[in-house]
């Protein structure tokens, strides 16, 4: 079979992790430090490489930046195993072109579909990923840091989709935050909050005299980007004309301003965003479908808050601290309401509903009746019949994931097959309905 590296410092995982490689059929090599563990790549025949994140006082991903420093795109595929799954060791970890990331315990399933795959890659820069605005980490948001991680290992144009509220922008600065032009600036434009007649002069600048006026020269948001990023929010709501502007500027990478007529070179890697659904305007003639393909080169979409509950009572707890003032808890009745909510406004509500609270509660204890609020703004009563719906169709939903995990006996790829829906879209029903795919049903 395959000749695996075993890389971690505690001698009973790594010896059940050996057990179970070994009944799998594979050569196993062990080692307990990162010192060790790149003295075993040297002697090379390694295939695939399963090392810990934490190596007593060492990182994993030192060890890692190390190995492909000196082995580059001769490292074989590497997974990154944690007992601690945070935002920033996911990001890094991707970054450094780690194959995988996932948290501990794995399963028997998870080391057979990492070795799947790892086994027929050819070894590239992978992943990456790390937020400070992402700390809390969902399954959902572990695959979305997986994204922003490979996404920051090249300079390709991102598209990133989702919800209003759900962190679009945060997730459009962990990407640059990680990418090689971290030290560039980093400049944002929301395409629907600037005047359709203005939006040209904003992203490309203007000559003095351009117009009625233009009393100086001025510099416009992609050039404000050289070196950097720019980001282009709510790009679904600018106007055709402007579209093919943009086209045409992201494919020459020159621009040139209003009322003028030197061409300037770009260079500017482009983040575009939106709430809207982009294939569905470009069939109605709404979009161009030209500028679609150039944008969604990578496409990140940001789950809604609802689809990630293991993220509500850590990022409430990180926007409680972020208020001025005596510091607060919340009891654990008001965690239970955070988690029933169904935050219709994403991460950006619930950010707003922990300033209120800051505000409002004088004790340093929150408490559920604090929250009342958030059941009055979503329009929703205890005793309405509707109700009964999502509880109807999340039970439903239940039923199906189980059922599917049990018949690919718990291979989470293969369930997502016959569910329909794709790996990552699996990892977020697990965690909004409360699944444990380890556990017996």
């Amino acid at each position: 079979m395959a000749r695996i590296l075993v890389v971690d410092d505690d001698h009973g995982f790594r010896a059940s992790l050996v057990e179970t490689l070994e009944g799998l059929g594979h050569e196993v090599v062990e080692a307990h430090d990162g010192e060790t563990a790149l003295a075993a790549l040297s002697k090379g025949g390694v295939q695939a490489v399963m090392l810990d994140y934490r190596l007593g006082r060492d990182l994993g991903t030192e060890v890692l930046r190390e190995a492909r420093s000196r082995f580059g795109e001769q490292l074989p595929p590497v997974l990154m195993l944690t007992a601690y799954a945070d935002a920033h060791g996911t990001i890094e970890a991707m970054r450094l072109g780690a194959f995988d990331h996932v948290a501990k315990p794995i399963g028997r399933s998870d080391i057979q579909e990492f070795l799947r795959k790892a086994l027929t890659a050819t070894p590239s820069a992978e992943e990456t990923a790390n937020a400070d605005g992402f700390e809390p980490m969902s399954p959902a948001m572990r695959e979305v840091n997986k994204l922003i991680g490979r996404a920051a290992a090249s300079d390709a144009t991102v598209l990133i989709t989702g919800e209003t509220g759900a962190g679009k922008e945060v997730a459009a600065r962990t990407l640059h935050q990680f990418s090689t032009r971290a030290q560039g600036p980093f400049i944002a434009i929301n395409c629907a909050a600037v005047p359709a007649e203005l939006l040209e002069s904003e992203l490309f600048g203007h000559a003095k005299g351009a117009f009625s006026g233009a009393l100086a020269t001025r510099v416009g948001s992609f050039e404000q980007a050289n070196q950097g990023t720019l980001m282009l929010d709510e790009i679904g709501d600018m106007p055709l004309a402007m579209q093919a502007k943009i086209l045409r500027v992201l494919q020459e990478r020159r621009l040139v301003r209003l009322g003028d007529t030197q061409e300037r070179p770009l260079d500017v890697r482009v983040i575009a965003a939106t709430h809207r659904d982009l294939p569905e305007m470009v069939s109605k003639g709404e979009f161009r479908q030209d500028l679609f393909f150039r944008l969604n080169v990578l496409c990140i979409d940001m789950p809604p808050l609802r689809e990630r509950r293991d993220d509500i009572v850590p990022l409430a707890k990180k926007f409680l601290r972020e208020q001025p003032g005596p510091a607060r808890t919340l009891s654990s009745s008001a965690q239970e309401r955070l988690r029933e909510a169904t935050w219709p406004g994403n991460v950006r509500e619930l950010r707003n509903a922990m300033e209120r609270v800051g505000v409002m509660v004088s004790g340093g204890l929150i408490e559920a009746a604090d929250l009342d609020f958030l059941g009055a703004a979503s329009g929703q009563s205890k005793v309405d019949p509707a109700s009964r719906m999502p509880a109807a169709v999340a039970s439903l939903e239940r039923d199906l994931v189980i059922a599917a995990l049990a018949d690919a006996k718990g291979n989470r790829a293969d369930a997502a097959r016959r569910l329909g829906i794709s790996r990552a879209q699996l990892y977020r029903k697990l965690s909004s309905l409360g699944i444990d795919p380890n556990a017996e049903e």
